[in-house]
């Protein structure tokens, strides 16, 4: 169930979710529309109109373009602007590791395609929007990074997220003087639903689940509170760096892990 927010908090300003389909992308694009905003959710899954359906009582649009791709990223971004007349805000939560596995395990292409996964669509979207951003006298994008950045056996993930963490500092930097903050979340484990879209849609073999299972016990470990997050947890920081109420925070990345730092 969404967490009750603040109404209107998002009025007269247009919104971009990635990764709108399921998941934290999912609940954030209802939760920002719930107050008062005007979302495009964006996936590549075609269930993305569905989640933007759910909500009657706001303008909602869904596009469905592949990020990992830098013409997705700028297709997605036209679309905001024709439908909407322009982009305000942009929170990008593309991204997850497909495997875990000890990194010795990790085939090259493997590699390869946790970096396009969790690193490309918010490098390409970050690009992407700018223009749309500068047309509009400046705006905010909130990266959603993790806390993984230092975890076990998802060394290639974590270092997409090292990624997006540089990325959110350095251009904080650069685009500060245009109006533009640029901010990130990093989540530990959190508590979602079933993902309608597998991880792995190759499945996971039986040393794979069992590194799985590794994993889930090191982040639980990890954390202060001894236990996953849920997805209100995730949402309720994602909207406030988002919103106004955040004017004077930029290039940060907050931790949202239970104290657990990454």
């Amino acid at each position: 169930m969404t967490a009750p927010g603040f109404k209107g908090r998002f009025a007269g300003k247009v919104l971009m979710v990635t990764g709108a389909a399921q998941g934290i992308g999912r609940a954030v694009a209802i939760r920002a529309a719930q107050e008062g905003g005007r979302v495009v959710f964006v996936d590549r899954a075609t269930l993305v109109a569905d989640a933007a359906a759910e909500v009657t009582d706001a303008q909602t649009a869904a596009f469905t373009a592949d990020l990992e791709t830098y013409e997705g990223a700028a297709a997605a971004m036209r679309f905001a602007a024709d439908t909407f007349g322009g982009i305000d805000i942009l929170i990008n939560t593309v991204g997850g590791a497909i495997r875990m596995r000890p990194y010795g395990e990790f085939e090259p292409l493997q590699i390869e395609a946790e970096i396009r996964r969790s690193l490309m669509p918010t490098l390409y979207c970050c690009h992407a929007v700018l223009p749309h951003l500068f047309a509009r006298g400046g705006g905010t994008i909130v990266n959603v990074s993790s806390n993984a950045t230092r975890g076990i056996h998802r060394v290639p993930y974590s270092a997409a997220k090292g990624g997006v963490n540089a990325l959110t500092q350095s251009l904080a930097m650069e685009v500060a003087d245009r109006n533009i903050r640029v901010v990130a979340t990093a989540p530990g484990g959190t508590e979602a639903p079933p993902r309608l879209i597998p991880r792995n849609a190759e499945g996971d073999t039986d040393a794979e689940k069992a590194w799985i299972g590794e994993v889930v016990q090191q982040v639980k470990q990890s954390t202060f509170m001894k236990r996953y997050g849920t997805t209100d947890e995730q949402v309720a920081p994602i909207l406030f760096l988002a919103s106004d109420e955040a004017s004077y925070i930029t290039g940060s990345v907050l931790p949202v892990a239970g104290g657990d730092l990454g």
